[in-house]
């Protein structure tokens, strides 16, 4: 009964192995994983097609942002997207390093509601960067324009987008269909890297 036992055992972790074998194939190669592909290909993208992003593609991105961690769960993350044209080309000319909101269709303002945590500025970055990965497995462009903590620029899109005092803009990201022109840069630097003590 025994050898039955280690006999069925041994079968379902053959099928086990076959099974991830088959997915490795699926990859082409062994060892490359996609979401780390997606995070090593990411990267600032300033200029833009004209074409607009469905509302059912941006329901889905908002949905990879809202799936970031934050403390004690609290989620004070808000989201304004933008598709004004009147409302993008007054933040283009308003924020410093924002100008490609001129030429973007839409833009999404990630906002903190500082009631909610005091660490909703550290929520909302996780927050933006799922955002931009997932834009960059589905291929489109974003870039990060940051906004917090610079007063100025906050008040700017406070005022632009009629927040509430206690929703606290953290940053611009201007997204769509890249031109094709930008590249992914090889940031890792071994220099960087220290184990126990520095």
């Amino acid at each position: 009964m025994k050898r039955i036992f280690y006999l069925i055992v041994l079968a379902g972790f053959a099928a086990g192995m076959v099974a991830c074998g088959n997915a490795m194939d699926k990859n082409d190669k062994p060892g490359v994983n996609p979401t780390l592909e997606t995070i090593a290909q990411r990267h600032s993208v300033r200029r833009y097609t004209g074409q607009k992003v469905s509302k059912d593609t941006i329901d889905m991105l908002l949905r990879a942002a809202m799936a970031a961690p934050s403390s004690k769960d609290r989620r004070p993350w808000q989201f304004v997207v933008v598709d004004d044209r009147a409302t993008l080309d007054t933040l283009g000319s308003r924020l410093p390093f924002a100008s490609m909101l001129a030429h973007v269709p839409q833009a999404l303002v990630v906002c903190g509601d500082s009631d909610l945590s005091e660490s909703w500025f550290l929520d909302c970055s996780a927050a933006t960067q799922n955002f931009l990965l997932a834009a960059q497995a589905t291929g489109l462009a974003a870039v990060w324009t940051g906004v917090y903590p610079n007063a100025d620029r906050i008040v700017t899109v406070q005022e632009e987008l009629n927040l509430p005092p206690n929703i606290m803009p953290l940053a611009v990201v201007p997204f769509g269909y890249g031109d094709g022109l930008e590249q992914p840069k090889d940031k890792f630097d071994a220099s960087r890297i220290h184990y126990n003590k520095w």
